[in-house]
């Protein structure tokens, strides 16, 4: 479907204000969190704040997919934005804790279908030589949500109050909608097919029961119940898999892991979530514990990661776009995170600071280099009919990943400080406030305690971007095309697409 130049540059616009809006609703939060459970006198609550708005959004990714692809994407797009503006306005005016994670887990369900969707309307109106440009402008709503989240959410709790930290929406995502409802062209969906529902109800379930369970495992007194919920979430993926197989129209298409294409780019999807994704919410504490960094001091490795991966993601879509050639960037980019992890594993404690600023910016631009490239390249091996459903994938093994990945990390330092912390010092009670006030004795065991336990993190995520390498090479050479027609339907798994270029 061919738009316009100026009907693109505002639907272009609308789609990367909605993405910033619905990233920045996940780290804009983060400031006032504290805040506002203090206020709403429900601190011990405070957690379900975000995870239920981040389950409710993975959760419902395959099914919004589907959806997508049977109704349209701009109906979906239309419906999540209404319901995630009026789910802000709950937000502000929750009067408890209940209402609050409420609101919250109706705002990730509709921040899903507003990422999710967006991504889908750019596969349908360009064609797959423009689409990473267009794709890596709507991805640089996450890393720029990262950058300005924190500082924003802060400043309007401390100035405006907590509520308007989610009212800060309305007027921001009322424009958007009024462009979206003028630029968003009508989008043919696929024809009426059977919807997924037992898929639906078991993936559901069983995600859940998988979050509860790495929520709950690193709390001694839940542990049975981690367990119980680790084997409910086995068996439950165990049935969602084999119901996949069976039913004529799952919400995530098995039979199109025999495309090369498909399998390489879900593959480095996961390796952003599992490598870069899971470890930067703990570079911050790392570095107040290794390096005994302020607060402030220490978010700078993750601002110098994060920068490069804005950065590299726009070039790479920028260069993808002008040459068609898109095979060279994964491999690079993998190579780089591999190469940057290792050092940050080899790097002594005590370094200065813009040495690991520097290597971990290295990192994030070889993560940037195929972040949204890959969701542009998996788009284009498959028939338009199944845009929604396939990019719904790609997005969900990221989540997925960087969701157990990150419970896995964060375990690995809990059970790891518990274990060896000096005499005198309790893990449950630890600060780096605290650590900073004790002798030089004790700063330096808790600095070379917290260094050596980032060390086998750092290196197993190293190797899960050597894995990626191999991955990016698999992923088949060739020049994406020029023209905005489907692409066939493979009736076995594909030999060897190399030459083949690329279509939507």
């Amino acid at each position: 479907m061919s738009l316009s130049p100026l009907r693109l540059r505002l639907l272009v616009a609308s789609l990367l204000t909605v993405s910033i809006l619905g990233a920045l609703d996940h780290t804009i939060v983060a400031t006032s969190l504290a805040t506002v459970a203090g206020e709403l006198g429900a601190l011990e609550q405070m957690g379900w704040v975000v995870v239920g708005y981040t389950l409710a959004s993975t959760v419902l990714l395959p099914v919004l997919g589907k959806v997508g692809d049977l109704v349209g994407p701009r109906l979906v797009f239309l419906a999540s934005l209404v319901v995630f503006l009026v789910a802000s306005l709950a937000c502000g005016f929750a009067q408890d804790m209940t209402q609050l994670v409420i609101a919250r887990v109706a705002q990730g369900m509709s921040s899903a279908g507003l990422h999710l969707m967006s991504q889908t309307i750019v596969a349908h109106v360009t064609t797959p030589r423009d689409r990473p440009k267009y794709m890596s402008i709507i991805g640089a709503a996450f890393p720029i949500a990262i950058l300005v989240g924190p500082v924003l959410g802060g400043a309007i709790t401390d100035y405006w109050g907590w509520p308007w930290v989610f009212w800060i929406n309305l007027p921001f995502g009322l424009a958007a909608l009024a462009l979206a409802a003028f630029a968003i062209p009508h989008i043919e969906p696929g024809a009426r097919r059977r919807f997924d529902v037992a898929g639906s109800i078991v993936f559901t379930l069983s995600f859940v029961a998988l979050v509860l369970a790495v929520t709950w495992i690193g709390d001694p007194a839940a542990v049975t119940a981690a367990l119980v919920a680790f084997v409910l979430a086995a068996i439950g993926f165990a049935a969602f898999f084999a119901i996949e197989l069976r039913v004529p129209e799952p919400i995530v298409p098995l039979r199109w892991f025999a495309d090369r294409t498909v399998a390489a780019g879900v593959a480095l999807s996961a390796i952003i979530g599992v490598g870069l994704f899971s470890v930067t919410a703990y570079l911050p504490t790392y570095f107040q514990m290794a390096y005994r960094t302020t607060a402030t001091v220490s978010g700078l490795v993750p601002i110098a990661t994060v920068f490069g991966m804005l950065v590299s993601n726009l070039a790479t879509g920028w260069l993808v776009s002008r040459t068609g050639h898109y095979r060279v960037y994964p491999i690079a980019g993998t190579a780089l995170g591999a190469v940057g992890l290792l050092a940050m594993a080899l790097l002594p404690v005590g370094t200065p600071l813009w040495v690991p600023m520097a290597v971990m910016a290295v990192v994030g631009i070889g993560t940037g280099a195929f972040m949204s490239l890959v969701v542009a390249v998996v788009q284009g091996a498959v028939p338009r009919s199944e845009t929604g459903t396939i990019t719904a994938t790609v997005n969900l093994v990221r989540q997925f990943g960087s969701t157990v990945a990150t419970a896995v990390i964060g375990g690995v330092i809990g059970v790891g400080v518990a274990a060896a912390l000096p005499a005198g010092l309790d893990a449950s009670t630890l600060t780096p406030q605290l650590v900073q006030q004790s002798t030089p004795t004790v700063q330096a065991e808790v600095a070379q305690l917290y260094g050596g336990l980032f060390v086998p993190v750092f290196l197993a995520l190293a190797v899960t971007y050597a894995l990626g390498i191999v991955a990016a090479v698999l992923l088949p050479a060739g020049q994406l095309s020029d023209e905005l027609e489907p692409a066939a339907e493979p009736t076995e798994p594909t030999t060897d697409p190399a030459s083949e270029p690329l279509t939507a």
